[in-house]
């Protein structure tokens, strides 16, 4: 048996429950993580209130990403892992449990300076950022990308990616503070939603042509500033609607003056094989950049939880309170990074 957060009853954070439940079991292809630290995510959220059940099959745990240790191998495996290997992965499901079961090929190796914690708060955000910008709107060196929410998971993790790929990132937030975040990751100019016009800032920025990529999670309120803000033919690429999934106006009419494209993903509803391509295109263009003096990229941390206050970590991403990822510690943490 193992510890693991359930819902009975679709509805707030009180709705968490700790209980006992039976471990998984490695099946052909998998392994079974002991997992140290897991991190939230926006579906979690959306999940916990009935409004976004996981694929057939998956877990009805939440969770999509963790980091931890080899605890058992299954049978059928195609790379070498080994027990107490240091490793993260990419979940449909399962991670708020001390115990995971995951295809190796969505596995990754923690690089080795970073924690635990710092690990978890990578697969998810990170393989997402790296989906839009490098699968979905195959940005190219030199273009400018407008990135929404920059201090969150996604946000921090897309700033930082932009700028590996040779691109420049423009940003906006809704505090000052979450703005000199992502200033420091590398943002080249950042907009307070706020207090003021983002379209007319990314002009200024431009020099009127306008953004060549939006990564946008906000959706109906914001697609007219969306669009004033795009530059003919270019990607806008929306992968949620925290602000409405209700347009009312001229939104075709507005894109087509542009010749924009309009471009959408999820990840968690993709394939294990698109998985699993994402996952080897990241280990090979981004991982290495997380290691070394200095590494180029990090995680950003904005606080972490035990798995017994997973309630109050739910209230702190719904209050928009966390700048980068908040992090649940399922076991007590060395925060020391091993070789």
């Amino acid at each position: 048996m193992m510890q693991a957060v359930c819902v009975d009853v679709p509805g707030g954070p009180e709705n968490l429950l700790l209980r006992s439940v039976p471990r998984p079991q490695p099946k052909d292809g998998h392994v079974l993580i002991k997992v140290h630290a897991a991190a939230l995510n926006r579906a979690d959220l959306l999940q916990r209130r009935g409004l976004y059940p996981p694929p057939p099959g998956e877990s009805d745990i939440m969770g999509l990403e963790v980091a931890g240790t080899v605890d058992t191998l299954g049978p059928a495996l195609r790379r070498p892992w080994k027990p107490d290997d240091r490793v993260m992965a990419l979940l449909s499901g399962g991670g708020y449990a001390e115990y995971v079961s995951v295809p190796e090929e969505l596995l990754m190796a923690v690089p080795s300076d970073l924690t635990f914690s710092q690990a978890a708060a990578i697969p998810e955000a990170w393989l997402t950022a790296f989906q839009l910008l490098h699968f979905i709107a195959q940005v190219k060196e030199g273009e400018v990308v407008l990135v929404h929410a920059a201090a969150s998971g996604v946000g921090t993790a897309a700033v930082q990616l932009v700028r590996l790929l040779g691109a420049v990132p423009v940003v906006t937030a809704g505090s000052r503070e979450k703005l000199r975040v992502a200033e420091k990751l590398g943002a080249a100019a950042g907009f307070n939603y706020k207090e003021e016009n983002f379209v007319q800032g990314v002009h200024d920025f431009t020099g009127g042509r306008g953004a060549d990529v939006i990564l946008d999670c906000i959706g109906g309120c914001n697609w007219e500033k969306n669009v004033g803000s795009l530059a003919v033919d270019g990607r806008w690429v929306l992968y949620g609607t925290m602000g409405g999934r209700s347009v009312e106006g001229d939104l075709l009419g507005r894109l087509l003056s542009k010749r924009g494209h309009l471009l959408s993903s999820l990840l968690r509803s993709r394939s294990r094989q698109y998985k699993a391509d994402l996952v080897k295109a990241f280990s090979h263009r981004v991982l290495p950049h997380f290691s070394g003096q200095p590494a180029s990229l990090r995680p950003v941390i904005d606080s972490t939880y035990r798995l017994e206050d997973i309630a109050e970590a739910h209230r702190h991403m719904e209050a928009n309170r966390n700048t980068g990822k908040i992090v649940i510690n399922v076991l007590p943490q060395n925060e020391e990074p091993t070789d």
